[in-house]
Parts: C-alpha cells; structure tokens; sequence
C-alpha cells in the first residue's frame, strides 16, 4: 500500500493532510508510514496492524509505555485519535499512530559494542517493568509454544507428501526436505526448565532496538505490538538469536558468533542481572538454541502456507523463496549454538 492509499479517513481522524504521509521501509509484519509536521520533519508513525494483532494490542501499548516513561525511559507513545480513540477500524484493517523516535536502526549488529549498550537498555526495560502491575488485553496465542510450530511443520509435511508431487512448486517440494531436517534437530533439543513468566518485551530482534551512533547508546525499544508475559529463556534467546548472528538471516554463511553474545548478556547482567535467577541466565541459552529451530519451522510453515512473514520483492522472486532461505539460515544458526553450548553456558554462568 503506497502512501496515496491510505484511506482518507485515516489521515482526518488525527488531523493530518495525504501530503503528509509517505510509506516507510522496514518491517515484517505491520505497515509503516512517516507523517511529517510542516518543517518535513519526521512527527509520528502511521501503522496499519497485521491481522494478527486484536485492536486492544493498543491499550496494552499505551499502558506499558506511560509506565516505562514515568520510569525516565525513553518510549514510543499511542496518539490517539481527535475522537480520542485508541486506533481506527477501516475496511483495510486496524490503525494506530505513535510518537516518531528519532534514531538508527540496524538489521545486523556491527560490532560487540552495539550488543553490550542493546543489553543494557533491555536490562534498563526489565528493571523498569519489574514493579508493572498490568492484565494485558491482548495475549497472543501461541507465542514460543515450540510443540505447536513443530506440530504445525509436522502436519504441512504430510499434507504435502499426498499431493501431486508434479503440482508443487519447486520451493514447497525444498520445504519437504528441510523440515524433515528441522523436526529430527527439534528432537534432539534440550529441555526448558520451569520458570516464572515476566513483563517482557517479546520481539527483541536487534532491529526493534534504536541506537545513537555518537556516541554509542541504545536510546528505545520499538515495535512494541509484542509486550506480554513470558520467560527470560525465550526474551533473551530470541534478542540473542538475533543479535549474534551478523550476517542476517538472508545470508548462506550463518554463525553464532560468541563475543557479540558475551557482550550483551554482560550488559543485560550490569543493569538487570540482580532481577535474573541462575537458572533463568542458564536458560537463555536453551532458549536461544530453542528459538532458533522454532522460527526455522515458523519460515519453513510459511513456504506452504505463504501468508505471514513480509518479503523482500527486491531480492527474492517470491515470499516462498525468501522464507526457505531464512528457514534453512535459522536451521544452520541453532546446529550452530548447539556446537557453542558449552562456551554460552559458561558466559551466562561467569
């Protein structure tokens, strides 16, 4: 959707003329547009939210964050509309518009320093939440129930296996394959310890981090459509999972790369260690390990079904053959910290 569609009644119910909007690269999942105040300067962002999210993600968002910025953190905040309403329902969906942050974002950490002050602000994040006291509105169903995306895997392979072979595509056919290799590497994955459920963030992908370059500092969390309960093994392993691998998810040469965990799992420690059991840090890496081969089986599910994740037009003839090199990066990520394990666990343990 290009900014010239965006539905007029979208831009009058906040007061904003068309010209004053334009779309904005970068997401997988919602779509993001730029609205300029009259010096051209960027004021807020317009999102249109993936029909994944219920509308009352949005009072969740505004709850969350009027806490973090009472707390002196810096926050995207929900504008509401001039009808003073949370978000707009259109025939397109659900709109909501936020206070614009000001900063840089990276796909890939360019250096160990970036991962230790991106530890620290999500250590500054959960110090900061640890005193929230807050029912969610919208609890997404699902989230790191590894069994259920293996399961899901489980059941397009068959369903795949009695089809004509001749009718499917070359993409689902390579699926077949690698999510036999995904499911016997899950088989193999060690066990999640029970542990107690916090505020957490739940997307910390090291692009959902704004930085100042000069000098360095993580400045804010973004993309915030994810906050709920969950665990430190899958909070961390998943910003982990992200983080310390730099050639991105796109990329055939895929690694875990040790410093860039080191460093971050040090920053989270100076600022929010204290708030972490033992046994939390140490199931970061399970989780990281864990994260790894269920966003293998959530890309590789999405090669049959071709539905969710954003793709890159550009780059790829199809969001099927996108999503095939990302499930197989993530498959080669996690074998790649299960060869690391040890060395992890002695860094989170240290």
């Amino acid at each position: 959707m290009s900014a010239a569609t965006v539905p007029s009644e979208v831009a009058a119910a906040w007061g904003w003329q068309a010209g004053q909007i334009a779309a904005y690269a970068g997401g997988l999942i919602n779509a993001t547009f730029v609205v300029r105040d009259d010096a051209g300067q960027p004021a807020y962002a317009l999102q249109r939210l993936h029909r994944v999210f219920a509308p009352e993600v949005n009072l969740d968002l505004e709850a969350v964050t009027a806490h973090l910025a009472a707390r002196g953190l810096v926050t995207p905040r929900l504008v509401r509309t001039r009808d003073d309403a949370a978000w707009l329902s259109t025939a397109e969906g659900t709109w909501r518009a936020l206070t614009w942050l000001d900063g840089e974002t990276v796909h890939r950490v360019p250096a160990p320093s970036w991962a230790e002050t991106g530890g620290v602000l999500i250590g500054q994040f959960h110090r900061a939440v640890a005193d929230l006291e807050y029912d969610y509105r919208f609890v997404r169903a699902g989230v790191h129930d590894t069994a259920r995306h293996l399961g899901r895997l489980a059941s397009c392979v068959q369903q795949a296996a009695q089809q004509d072979r001749a009718r499917r595509s070359p993409e689902e056919l390579e699926a077949s394959e690698l999510a036999r290799d995904i499911l016997a590497t899950a088989a193999r994955l060690p066990a999640m310890p029970d542990l107690p459920r916090r505020h957490v963030h739940g997307d910390l992908k090291i692009s959902n981090v704004l930085f100042q370059r000069e000098p360095l500092r993580a400045l804010a969390l973004v993309d915030l459509d994810t906050l709920g309960k969950g665990t430190l093994a899958f909070e961390l392993g998943d910003a982990m999972r992200s983080w310390c691998n730099p050639a991105g998810e796109d990329a055939h040469d895929i690694r875990f790369e040790l410093p860039i965990f080191a460093a971050a799992i040090g920053g989270f420690r100076s600022v929010g260690g204290s708030l972490a059991t033992r046994e939390e840090l140490a199931s970061v890496v399970i989780g990281l390990e864990t994260v790894c081969v269920e966003l293998a089986a959530r890309f590789c599910v999405d090669v049959f079904d071709d539905n969710y994740f954003g793709w890159d037009a550009a780059r790829f003839p199809s969001r099927r053959a996108h999503n095939l090199i990302r499930a197989r990066g993530q498959l080669t990520l996690g074998l790649s910290v299960r060869a690391a394990r040890s060395d992890a666990l002695a860094i989170v343990s240290g």
